[in-house]
């Protein structure tokens, strides 16, 4: 199976058991201190490293592998006549299996004394991992004897790639656990977050927090400039996020507001001033401290309406020189200028932490037009209508579940979210309408990112004179649903897909 083996371990579990039947085959074993005086007392034939070498192991075991007569063979490529001859010229046979594992650094990260911190800081055996990957054409590498089990994988080419990412992987969170530790964090970090900033502090005055970008990204929100103002905070980052992600639903002139991460006024309109207006008397009373985004270049009769009130950030992808005179009146209003915004993407993965772990899930999607195979219940509705009713499904597909969403021409009129049932956040979405837009009283729409368990909620949206629902249905109560908007005299449309966003 397996004819030249470095074998160098700190954990010896299973060790022994994996390599006896392939020395019995007649695999010869080169290793080093501990891990060839173990398999040593186990019967089984090893070469000793420095045999090979014809170098000691010095500097208390600091260099024991760092070794051209070592790396030679794990290096040498089939395929290159000068890389045989090198093996041919050194008498060395090539590795084709390396079975190594790294001192226990993430069990010693309580050591205090940095001089004995760094002893439990692996050099020789990362150096070997990583030659062995690189050489995954001829090469198979166990980084931990969980892989054991699956060295029959070795025997196909695509069995050891799978094996060489695995410790690629695992050398990443090895180097990202050193890291933390010698920068005083808590825990390890991403493999390609780099620090963009130190923030003042996180959600809370009493919480540390620091900034990363992703170095596997292009750009991003490192990328806005800021023009005026304070500095970002977390909460400020978390916000513009929430505004970016719901502005990117629009290809049309559009201004978001956002407020503790919900969207607090959305509105599309024929130009940047009108979506601007429309966006912040959605709801004027909570946009107030709050973000806004817009997707076009910020000119000066939108600025002058901006300064009406109180905000944090504005973020624009440009900004004429009026606007900027006008903005200038707000010295802590924070203005980004980030011409990247619109073609930016997000990547298609999201990522949360629980505790002892993560989960990562797809991003969730929402569709960009309308489709034709969704259900119709009531009259059908013609092209204007249909923009309308899309408008309102993509904005409360941003907000907090349990979400509802309200809408007039391209413009929130009441938002309810976060409610732990959904006839909580029609009251919620019904109030801010009746306050903010009594005058509205028909032509309402509503949007739910879940479907309705019960026809409780239809019955108070008909009340608030709610003339179109979108939603997604899927309830073993949809008949009911249904034949409540039918005895109302509603419409209804059903998507088939939810958007809940916890």
């Amino acid at each position: 199976m397996f004819k030249n083996a470095l074998v160098t371990v700190f954990d010896k579990t299973g060790l022994y058991e994996c390599l006896k039947p392939l020395v019995e085959e007649g695999m010869r074993v080169v290793s080093t201190g501990g891990t060839a005086e173990f398999l040593k007392s186990k019967g089984l034939p090893v070469t000793m490293v420095e045999e090979q070498t014809g170098f000691p192991e010095i500097l208390s075991g600091r260099v024991k592998t760092l070794h051209p007569l070592i790396h030679i063979p794990l290096l040498a490529r089939k395929t290159k006549p000068a890389d045989q001859q090198a093996l041919e010229k050194y008498h060395l046979s090539p590795f084709d299996l390396v079975i190594c594992n790294l001192y226990p650094f993430d069990k010693k990260t309580h050591i205090q004394d940095d001089e004995e911190l760094v002893e439990w800081i692996d050099v020789g055996g990362p150096s070997l991992l990583r030659a062995a990957a690189k050489n995954f054409q001829t090469v198979t590498v166990l980084s931990s004897p969980e892989d054991y089990s699956r060295i029959k994988e070795g025997l196909s080419l695509d069995g050891r790639k799978r094996l060489a990412a695995k410790v690629f992987k695992r050398l990443s969170h090895y180097d990202s656990l050193v890291a933390a530790r010698l920068t005083g964090q808590d825990r390890p970090l991403p493999g390609d977050a780099e620090l963009v900033r130190t923030l003042r502090y996180g959600e809370n005055p009493g919480q540390k927090a620091e900034w990363y970008k992703s170095s596997f990204t292009k750009g991003g929100l490192h990328q806005a400039e800021c023009l005026q103002g304070r500095e970002l905070s977390f909460n400020n980052l978390l916000d513009l996020e929430g505004a970016l992600s719901t502005l990117k639903e629009f290809n049309e002139s559009c201004c978001v507001s956002v407020k503790h991460n919900n969207p607090c006024g959305v509105a599309c309109g024929n130009h940047v001033r009108e979506s601007v207006v429309l966006s912040l008397n959605a709801d004027p009373l909570s946009v107030f401290g709050g973000i806004v985004a817009v997707n076009q270049k910020l000119d000066k009769s939108s600025a002058e309406e901006m300064v009406k009130f109180f905000l944090e950030v504005i973020i624009a992808p440009d900004y004429s020189e009026e606007a900027l005179d006008i903005l200038s009146q707000k010295p802590k209003l924070r203005v980004l200028k980030w011409p990247e915004m619109e073609s930016f993407s997000s990547t298609n993965r999201e990522l949360r932490e629980v505790s002892g772990g993560i989960l990562l899930q797809d991003r969730d999607k929402v569709v960009s037009k309308w489709n034709e195979n969704w259900k119709i219940i009531g009259e059908k509705p013609n092209l204007k209508m249909k923009e309308d009713l899309l408008f309102a499904w993509k904005v409360c597909a941003h907000l907090k579940s349990n979400a509802i969403a309200l809408t007039k021409k391209k413009q929130t009129v009441g938002l309810g979210m976060g409610q732990v049932n959904r006839v909580s956040a029609v009251e919620q979405a019904l109030s801010c309408q009746q306050r903010f837009h009594p005058h509205i009283d028909e032509g309402i729409i509503l949007a739910s990112d879940g479907f309705f368990p019960f026809p409780d909620s239809i019955e108070r949206a008909a009340q608030g004179k709610v003339q179109w629902i979108i939603q997604p249905g899927g309830s073993i109560k949809d008949k009911e649903a249904v034949q409540k908007a039918k005895d109302l005299g509603l419409n209804m449309v059903l998507t088939g897909q939810r958007h809940f966003k916890h």
